[in-house]
């Protein structure tokens, strides 16, 4: 088995990278080349709960309107038109509240596609390394419940956060208009808000990136928990697996309550100190009525002003709560997307008068390897001739998948050169050196769908012959058994089949297309003895009219090659027939008889 690059198993928050703190507004204006197809909607959003909102402001005056004039004078005729003004105010309100949903709903569901699109094309170019980082179930939850948030945000809480600062300035100075003394006193507790707030912007946003962190933890156990069923229920771990999902459970909800704590401390302070500065002013109103200071009109205009700016201030906990999750959901979306993706970079350098494949002082290490390691490739010298197929053998962990990994770049060499024909293939854009080489990997991964769909992604435009060729080669007749033949739904991960059934349709799909370069990891290990003979002989057709490396384990696979490669310790050490490696190399006989190099060295060469 070839060396795989390293995992890790520590939680996301320990793994991705520290988070750059940025101020709530820095991150949320990251937002606008999205936001920019939608802003005349918003705009106008904006401006139908603005009218909404200043309707309710009028009613105040209106009902000064009728307290001191129908009711003091007792004049019903003079009631009813302004009852009705009441009326049509509550509609208006009504009406433009419904008309503003309307205006966003759709167009931020584009936004929210469009977002999602580029994280998905994102993530399909970010190298494999990334990838080795990241735990599906952190990239998940930033595709589905970060993507809702910033939405949602868009089509509220950013409408009311305008808003609500736009009516909380109106009706102060409505206030103000009506009684400068009363306003102070009404205005009074708004100095130790903002300083308030303040504090609970830091310390919230803090918070809400943890619980958005967490639940990417969350989503990663329940994928593994699901993608891993069989292994679980095999071992009799699913006890083990349902208790780290409780507890990680434990932990996010422990995080959503310091959340709903620190957000109900914070209502309480917003709603109590307001509530408190209208009661004094309520009584210092009523005795300015008494002392006909103030008329009755006056006073309930004003109250109902300061009753019609509660909701503009309680709101405000809520909005910037959802404003720093909502920030804090940009950040981790914007991590993704901020991710170097080694661009196209052609070197230009001269191309070899060489055919084949050929690996020159290549060296190799993962980038998350500790810095006082040695590389894991050292110096690679090989030549593949065209036509050739080429064995590579070597010990557990010696570099052999890595090697093969760097054909078609899945990871980038960190020296030497590589070239296909004489052409480096850091010269051949990525897209067109993966239809040039083929891989068949040793762990064979299908997907959620149809046998044909998962041959032929090796190759879209192959015939109906080609993949009846190339299902023939991998000796896959058992497809025809299948319910619907090769329109059958192989399922996800393709575990409705057996692993030697995968592995031979991961085989299919290498072949498929006739590829000039064929890259094989170990692609019989899962096959019994007489199935791996049928593709054997089968397979040797195929390698007689391409340039191929093959992985290999076995002495039978070794016997597909024309020529065998010994890999140790990031070195290739000796290049021969088998043989003449049989001969030449104790470490090659080692790894073909199972047998220690020091029991050999004084056996005659079998």
């Amino acid at each position: 088995m070839s060396t795989a690059p390293p995992t890790l198993t520590a939680m996301a928050t320990n793994q991705n990278p520290v988070p750059i703190r940025r101020s709530t507004v820095r991150s949320l204006l990251r937002l606008w080349p999205y936001a920019r197809e939608v802003r005349w909607r918003i705009a106008a959003s904006v401006a139908a709960a603005l009218i909404a909102s200043v309707s309710v402001l009028v009613v105040p005056l209106v009902l000064r309107s009728i307290v001191d004039g129908p009711i003091a004078d007792h004049d019903l005729n003079a009631l009813w038109p302004l009852a009705g003004l009441l009326l049509l105010l509550g509609l208006i309100e009504a009406g433009l509240f419904g008309v503003r949903r309307v205006i966003v709903a759709r167009p931020l569901a584009r936004v929210e596609s469009a977002m999602r699109g580029d994280l998905y094309a994102k993530l399909q170019r970010l190298p494999i390394s990334f990838h080795d980082r990241w735990p599906s179930g952190q990239l998940l939850s930033r595709a589905t419940s970060d993507m809702f948030t910033m939405r949602l945000f868009l089509a509220f809480p950013i409408v009311f956060l305008i808003v609500n600062s736009l009516v909380f300035l109106t009706g102060s100075a409505l206030m103000f208009a009506l009684d400068w003394r009363l306003g102070l006193i009404a205005l009074l507790p708004m100095l130790p808000l903002m300083l308030l707030t303040r504090h609970f912007e830091r310390s919230y946003a803090a918070i809400a990136r943890r619980a958005q962190d967490q639940n990417g933890d969350l989503a990663t156990v329940i994928e593994e928990s699901i993608l891993g069923i069989r292994i679980l229920k095999a071992f009799g771990r699913h006890r083990t697996m349902a208790e780290r999902f409780r507890q990680q459970s434990r932990e996010l909800r422990g995080t959503e309550l310091e959340k709903a704590d620190m957000l109900a401390n914070l209502w309480a302070v917003i709603t109590g100190l307001p509530e408190l500065a209208l009661g004094c002013a309520l009584a210092v109103g009523a005795v300015r009525v008494a002392n006909d200071e103030l008329t009755t009109g006056t006073l309930v205009a004003f109250l109902s002003t300061a009753l019609a700016l509660r909701w503009p201030v309680e709101s405000l906990g809520w909005l910037l709560a959802y404003a720093n999750e909502a920030a804090t959901a940009t950040d981790r979306f914007f991590e993704v997307l901020d991710e170097p993706e080694h661009p196209e970079q052609p070197l230009g350098l001269p191309v070899v008068a060489d055919e084949g494949i050929r690996f020159t002082g290549v060296h190799f290490r993962y980038p998350d390897a500790p810095a006082d390691s040695p590389d894991l490739l050292r110096g690679i010298d090989l030549h593949i001739r065209r036509g050739e197929t080429l064995a590579l053998v070597g010990a557990t962990g010696s570099g052999k998948t890595t090697l093969t990994a760097l054909l078609p770049r899945l990871y980038e060499a960190t020296g030497g050169r590589i070239t296909l024909d004489g052409r480096d293939i850091r010269d051949i854009p990525r897209h067109r050196l993966r239809e040039l080489v083929s891989v068949a990997f040793e762990e064979p991964t299908l997907f959620s769908a149809s046998v044909r769909e998962n041959v032929l992604m090796g190759s879209p435009d192959a015939t109906a012959e080609q993949l009846d060729a190339a299902l023939a080669t991998a000796q896959a007749g058992f497809v025809e058994r299948l319910p619907a033949g090769v329109e059958t739904q192989v399922g996800e991960q393709g575990l409705s089949l057996s692993g030697g059934q995968r592995q031979r349709l991961a085989l299919a799909r290498a072949v498929v297309g006739e590829p000039g370069f064929l890259v094989l990891d170990d692609p019989l290990s899962a096959l019994d003895v007489h199935t791996e003979a049928l593709v054997e002989q089968a397979l040797r057709q195929v390698l007689g009219g391409t340039t191929a490396l093959v992985v290999a384990h076995r002495p039978s696979t070794v016997l597909l090659a024309d020529r065998v490669a010994v890999l140790d310790e990031g070195r290739i050490t000796a290049v021969g027939t088998h043989q003449e490696l049989m001969k030449s190399s104790p470490t090659y006989r080692e790894l073909m008889s199972g047998e220690s190099a020091s029991t050999l060295e004084g056996s005659p060469a079998r």
